[in-house]
């Protein structure tokens, strides 16, 4: 007569044999990426500079035009004041989690607010600015957080170095891959 313990141990033993050889066969999906594919996904802008587009100028005039010219206004309100969307600036202090955020009071990083205006502005249609709209647009909204002068200008190597007043009010999870 068998025990349950007698059957159980070599069962056991054969579905886990059998199931790492079917893990260990790859199912044939998908292609291997280029380089080319991969970058042109690889666009974050790290707070270094890295990935910025080099060797263009924004400047906070032609982000005031790019605002209204690409329709910014419809969401955000003209001067950045908020509509539908969220105000672009504020001084409202952080004391709750409730507190409305913007970005002078929330966002760590400058590269941070380019970032995000290349990879989601405008939102009917991302990624369709130019590197040049996307500078001159985040000249203009860093303008309005007062983070920057009038007669700035935004680049590669400006823009990380422009001090977002919450940048020390994070907490890194993984620093050493910054």
């Amino acid at each position: 007569m068998c025990t349950r313990k007698a059957i159980g141990a070599p069962l056991a033993f054969t579905i886990a044999c059998a199931w790492s050889a079917a893990l260990a066969e790859a199912p044939g999906l998908g292609k291997p990426l280029s380089e080319a594919d991969i970058k042109a996904w690889d666009i974050t802008a790290l707070p270094d500079g890295t990935n910025l587009p080099k060797g263009i100028n924004g400047t906070v005039a032609a982000g005031a035009k790019a605002y209204v010219e690409k329709g910014c206004v419809a969401c955000h309100n003209e001067g950045g004041k908020g509509g539908p969307n969220v105000a672009l600036f504020g001084n409202a202090k952080l004391d709750r989690i409730e507190a409305p955020k913007s970005i002078a009071t929330f966002w760590a990083q400058a590269s941070t607010v380019f970032d995000f205006i290349k990879r989601a502005m405008p939102w009917n249609a991302p990624r369709t600015l130019t590197d040049q709209e996307v500078y001159d647009l985040t000249a203009y909204v860093l303008f309005l957080n007062k983070l920057i002068d009038e007669k700035d200008v935004v680049n590669s190597e400006t823009l990380p170095k422009v001090k977002m007043p919450n940048a020390g009010n994070f907490i890194v999870r993984f620093p050493d891959q910054i």
